[in-house]
């Protein structure tokens, strides 16, 4: 986490290292740290973690570095404090992790289920495990890396509080006819997290528990587990039913984990709209059968009081609800299997990536496999941008690999439809008969920021991650890593000649992109702070972009005023 830090705060220019012999240097009050850092892509800094050394903190300890470096960093005081916490309870989640890790090899033998509690959490924000909210004991029985099914209770909800959308017949594909029967006609059922009945509803909705318009339910007795994101489960007694997504209102990464009341109604539609974009066009369809996890029925429950307060924090309005999302097994032929790509980062016990098992067992050579991945995730993505004017966000956790019976990438998965879908600004003719309800509750962003999406969530975000890896372990320089993806992107782009206005507009080789930041989010800009709107990613600067066409690239702009952005992690 020290070398996690210092790289990181440095490519958000948080800290700003100096040349010291063949290292460098961070110069902080009353504290010198020396290092060893390799210079990457887009501006980025991988520290070698046995490089760093520090007569002031002789331990390497993260949570020292931070008390000598608040004044250079400028934090207040309370975000000091509350920063404190959230690192501990990353490190101590961490230090369970290690405890059992597994090797390379045996992380490639467990499915997408099992990967999920195996993983190390978001490579760039650096509390990525803080929670806030939850004690040891909530953490020990409900985060992912704890992999303990657990069963969750349910909750019958009488109509005049809550509000179904979507498709027919889920309850009956979902619940047995006895569990149905505990509600009648007037209620709707959806599950809730434990955790958040008893320290969140229980207190705010007692008037109308009391009142019998909420009614407390056993479970369903299913056994679930937590994905990485917390509040969504797989559903382990039945994989063929939907996973659900949950409200959770713990503070984890830049925002309280809730489910917005207007989004939440509106995911089915969303869904509905993806894929119907998908199914009508043949290369999606046909060529690249990308899979789109939809979301395709929600439950929301307003707050009888809080949805009529606009001032009050967002995280009052986003309490009580459900999604369910389809399975990604009933997607999968028989030979497929598949992992996340944020699994893909991951090193075993043994110094392996996890990515370096996977190409040992294909039995192709490096740069084919990462040709692969590439030919996987790019087109599908590549498309929805070009021709629909409309991005996900793909992140580690918001898409999956599929891959083949040999390991090798097959196809791409995509989740999270209407918290991470944006679409454009411009007067797009495929967008002319956006339904009403989509239409309201998509953000619409122009050009430039949509290309951002891939930028930074996918090359940024995933990617400055793993090129480093394949130089390392599979002897594929990073140049060449990113000369293969420039390729994938020019190699779609002569596929559809049509699409030549469309390419010039959403321009992916600009000489430079803006920075986004995540970590001088939560230290500078919001802190802990609550807020009637959800708070958002910050820009600072410009880095260069390693897929401009112009050849040498230029060095970083100086930075400039942070101004708030769209993208959440």
């Amino acid at each position: 986490m020290l070398a996690k830090m210092i790289g990181e705060f440095a490519y958000e220019e948080l800290f700003v290292p100096e040349p010291d012999g063949d290292g460098y240097r961070l110069e902080l009050p009353g504290a010198v740290y020396r290092f060893t850092a390799r210079r990457g892509a887009y501006g980025s800094w991988l520290v070698d973690p046995a490089s760093v050394v520090c007569a002031a903190d002789p331990a390497g300890d993260p949570l020292r570095l931070l008390q000598l470096a608040r004044t250079t960093l400028g934090l207040s005081g309370d975000t000091v404090g509350h920063l404190v916490r959230e690192l501990t309870a990353t490190l101590m989640a961490d230090a369970g992790l290690l405890a059992e890790e597994l090797t390379a090899a045996e992380l490639a033998d467990l499915d997408h289920v099992g990967l999920e509690g195996r993983q190390g959490g978001h490579p760039w924000i650096v509390p990525n495990k803080g929670r806030l909210g939850l004690s040891a004991r909530d953490a020990a029985d409900w985060t992912p890396e704890a992999r303990k099914p657990q069963q969750l209770p349910w909750l019958a909800v009488h109509r005049s509080l809550a509000e179904y959308r979507g498709q027919d017949g889920l309850y009956e594909q979902e619940l047995s006819p006895e569990f149905r029967a505990l509600a009648g006609p007037d209620f709707l059922l959806l599950p809730v997290h434990p955790w958040q009945w008893d320290e969140v509803l229980l207190p705010l909705f007692a008037p109308w528990i009391a009142e019998g318009l909420i009614v407390p339910l056993p479970s369903d007795g299913d056994l679930r587990l937590p994905q990485q994101s917390i509040r969504s489960f797989f559903n382990l007694s039945h994989p063929e039913r939907c996973t659900v997504k949950l409200p959770l209102s713990v503070l984890n990464t830049l925002v309280w984990r809730g489910l917005p009341t207007e989004r939440t109604l509106a995911a089915p539609a969303v869904t509905s709209w993806i894929h119907g974009l998908r199914d009508g066009d043949p290369f999606l369809r046909d060529e690249c059968r990308v899979i789109l996890l939809g979301e395709i029925a929600s439950v929301t429950v307003d707050h009888p009081l809080y949805r009529d307060l606009p001032e009050v924090p967002y995280q009052y309005k986003e309490l009580l609800g459900a999604i369910w999302r389809e399975p990604l097994g009933r997607h999968l032929a028989p030979h497929e299997r598949a992992r996340t790509l944020a699994s893909l980062l991951q090193t075993g016990s043994d110094g392996r990536a996890l990515v370096a098992e996977l190409v040992a067992r294909s039995g192709l050579p490096a740069r084919d496999w990462l040709r692969r991945l590439f030919a996987v995730m790019l087109p599908p993505l590549l498309h929805f941008l070009y021709k629909y004017g409309t991005v996900f966000s793909p992140h580690g956790e918001n898409a999956i690999i599929v891959f083949d019976q040999h390991d090798a990438p097959a196809r791409l998965a995509v989740k999270d439809f209407v918290d991470d879908v944006n679409i454009s600004d411009q007067p797009l003719p495929e967008l002319d008969g956006l339904p009403e309800e989509v239409g309201g509750v998509l953000l619409r962003e122009p050009p430039a920021f949509l290309c951002q999406f891939l930028h930074s969530g996918l090359f940024i975000g995933v990617f400055r991650y793993l090129a480093p890896l394949f130089e390392r372990q599979l002897g594929v320089p990073e140049s060449e890593f990113w000369e293969l993806l420039r390729e994938r992107i020019t190699a779609h782009q002569r596929r559809f000649p049509e699409l030549g206005d469309r390419f010039r507009l959403f321009d992916l080789f600009t000489p430079r992109i803006d920075r986004l930041c995540l970590n001088r989010n939560r230290l500078l800009l919001d802190g802990y702070r609550d807020r009637p709107e959800r708070p958002h990613a910050a820009v600072h600067g410009q880095v260069p972009n390693p897929l401009h066409l112009g050849g040498s690239v230029p060095a970083p702009a100086p930075a400039r005023q942070d101004r708030i952005v769209t993208p959440t992690p």
